[in-house]
């Protein structure tokens, strides 16, 4: 007796084959799915990363370039305080006419500390940088940005206050802008090296620092232009309740 067995559909070669490749295909399509899905994560999480790191970058090269060019403002005074000195010296009738811009020649470093705060406070603020030379180089620089205004700035002003050096011919002649000059200089260009190898290492750009100085300067007006603003609204409050007040003493 022949006897014939019947095959599932689900077993035969076509089909088996068709669902191995159907199966196949829906995994493929699953890991670009999820390949795409991470990916586009991950790629979202750096660009956001490399625009805070540039953020930081700007914000603390922008405050080292507002740092140097006060430094080098009080270095340049310091070599119009030495001129001065030296033409008195050449002609000694020029003493009085001389001495009280001296006295005004005082070398100011001026620069605020906050940016600095923000940058050596917060580790977070240094690991999205992620450049362990770029932090050294912007912490020294704050090193002998402070460095300048104590052994420099701070130092003349205090002599003069005690010593009123301008007093005499003699005293004015004898105070050591010379020595100043040398100390003003040396830590000058130090600091000058330091905010170049800075520039150089992030890739930054005078161009940039320039576009980033306006745009701070945009914002520094419109917050003035805001507070005008609101002056003038609580100065016109004020007008209305002083009528206000006049009328209700009209009444009385």
């Amino acid at each position: 007796m022949n006897i014939k067995l019947h095959t599932p559909k689900s077993l035969k070669m076509g089909s088996g084959m068709a669902s191995i490749k159907q199966f196949l295909l829906s995994l493929f399509a699953t890991s670009v799915s999820i390949a795409l899905t991470f990916g586009t994560a991950a790629i979202i999480d750096y660009n956001a990363k490399q625009k805070s790191k540039r953020q930081i970058v700007m914000m603390v090269m922008y405050d080292m370039y507002n740092s140097l060019q006060s430094i080098e403002k009080a270095d340049s005074t310091i070599q119009q305080a030495i001129d001065m000195q030296l033409q008195i010296a050449e002609d000694s009738s020029k003493f009085d006419a001389l001495r009280y811009n001296l006295t005004l020649l005082q070398p100011n470093a001026e620069y605020t500390e906050t940016t600095e705060h923000i940058f050596s406070s917060s580790i977070e603020t240094i690991n999205t940088v992620g450049n362990v030379l770029f932090t050294e180089n912007v912490a020294e620089f704050y090193q002998m940005r402070k460095l300048y205004k104590t052994s420099v700035c701070d130092s003349i002003t205090n002599e003069i206050a005690r010593s009123q050096p301008f007093r005499s011919l003699k005293s004015s002649l004898e105070f050591e802008y010379s020595f100043y000059a040398i100390v003003s200089r040396s830590i000058l260009r130090d600091i000058q090296c330091l905010y170049a190898q800075c520039k150089q290492m992030m890739k930054v750009s005078d161009e940039e620092i320039d576009a980033y100085r306006e745009e701070r300067e945009q914002i520094d007006k419109d917050m003035i232009d805001d507070d005008v603003s609101g002056d003038s609204l609580v100065n016109r409050f004020l007008q209305i309740q002083e009528t206000i007040e006049e009328a209700k003493a009209k009444l009385k």
